[in-house]
């Protein structure tokens, strides 16, 4: 079984970036939503990809290609809160900026509710959420007694936005098959911040062959250990 699951990883790290669509929608305050769709098949099911602070959908320039590859179509959002990277600058930031609205982390809620009801409505299957640090923390609050989530991935969330909002109290009741993703030293405080999600619901994974990264910087291929990342993820894959 092992040795197959590294054959398909070894596939997926090499594949090539696949061809991507920008679309727009609209946030509940009307603000326009940029993102980058990948889409594989309009039946599947959606991977709704979220940045970190001070990124873009740039983030996910290599890593959406090989989701697709699990049957997934995918989109790779700019919220609010965030500016550039990988040489492709954040649209809804920019846009949100011009019209004077807030772009704290937590002001990024509508921006992904929106994409959430987006993604739902193109094939009525619930959607994956995938979140990179802030947003890896909003994913998990938004996903929870959410019907139209099935599943979230966590890379390096934490409690970034108090004492306002306490997200290790939100996850009580949480009720999604969770993984979450961290550097090594990012690993204790995990145990803590996820007290609340029931231990068969949640696979929390660190590196063993190095120190690993912050958020989906880990997948790649620049991040030494995210040959192992990537396994940890496909494997969970399988299980959802």
């Amino acid at each position: 079984m092992m040795k197959t699951l590294f054959a398909i990883l070894s596939v997926l790290l090499f594949l090539k970036a696949s061809g991507q669509e920008r679309i727009t929608f609209k946030a509940s305050d009307s603000l326009t939503v940029y993102a980058n769709l990948y889409e594989t098949d309009k039946t599947q099911p959606y991977i709704i990809l979220f940045h970190q602070a001070g990124f873009s959908k740039g983030e996910y320039k290599e890593s959406a290609a090989k989701l697709t590859k699990l049957g997934y179509n995918c989109l790779a959002v700019d919220l609010r809160s965030g500016d550039g990277v990988n040489f492709i600058q954040n649209e809804t930031a920019k846009e949100a900026k011009s019209k004077n609205l807030p772009t704290e982390y937590i002001n990024s809620e509508p921006d992904m509710k929106a994409a959430i009801d987006w993604a739902y409505s193109k094939s009525q299957q619930p959607v994956i959420l995938f979140g990179s640090s802030y947003s890896a923390s909003l994913a998990l609050k938004l996903a929870k007694a959410n019907p139209r989530v099935k599943a979230v991935i966590a890379f390096s969330p934490g409690e970034y936005f108090k004492p306002g909002l306490v997200i290790k109290d939100q996850l009580k009741g949480f009720d999604k098959p969770c993984f979450v993703a961290c550097s090594q030293r990012e690993y204790t405080y995990m145990s803590d911040l996820l007290l609340n999600i029931p231990d068969k619901l949640k696979t929390v994974f660190k590196p063993k062959e190095g120190t690993g990264e912050h958020g989906s910087k880990a997948l790649w291929s620049t991040c030494p250990t995210s040959n192992e990342y990537w396994l940890a993820l496909f494997i969970f894959f399988k299980t959802i």
